[in-house]
């Protein structure tokens, strides 16, 4: 059996807010069985608590299309935000990016909704927002994601 190589690479750092993007590099044969790593990305312009930073979870896992497309569409729109204290800012926004297939449960909930999107309430409870259409413009996704993340609870 060879075995599969993967290199997460830095692929872009945006400025004022520290991110990172990983980009990954698969070598395989063909007929080998390729073996998948998670990657969590954080957007952040400051070192402010956690505690006050908006969470969004992303239930993705290797090889879905749509799980992709979002995972660029949300970049996009992180990447676009700019502070503004006149409206809401997705610029102080973590994303943590989950593969159903590491665990169970998540397996059993999501495999056949992926791509789900949810923010982390306050009270470390889950809300799933609803889904995008794969065809949604960034600058939409911004708007809805926005609206969902001003809510307290």
């Amino acid at each position: 059996m060879a075995a599969a190589a993967i290199a997460l690479l830095p692929a872009r750092q945006t400025l004022p807010a520290t991110m990172m993007n990983f980009t990954r590099r698969l070598n395989v044969k063909s007929g080998s069985p390729a073996i998948f790593s998670v990657t969590s990305c954080s957007y952040s312009s400051s070192s402010s608590e956690s505690a006050s930073r908006k969470q969004l979870i992303l239930y993705s896992k290797p090889g879905c299309c749509l799980c992709d497309g979002l995972k660029e569409k949300l970049h996009s729109a992180f990447s676009l935000s700019s502070p503004s204290p006149d409206s809401y800012s997705l610029h102080d926004v973590e994303l943590q990016i989950r593969d159903i297939t590491s665990n169970p449960e998540w397996e059993r909930a999501y495999q056949y909704e992926i791509p789900v999107l949810a923010r982390l309430r306050s009270d470390g409870t889950e809300e799933i927002i609803p889904r995008f259409s794969p065809r949604a413009a960034v600058d939409h996704i911004q708007t809805k994601l926005a609206a969902a993340l001003s809510k307290d609870n």
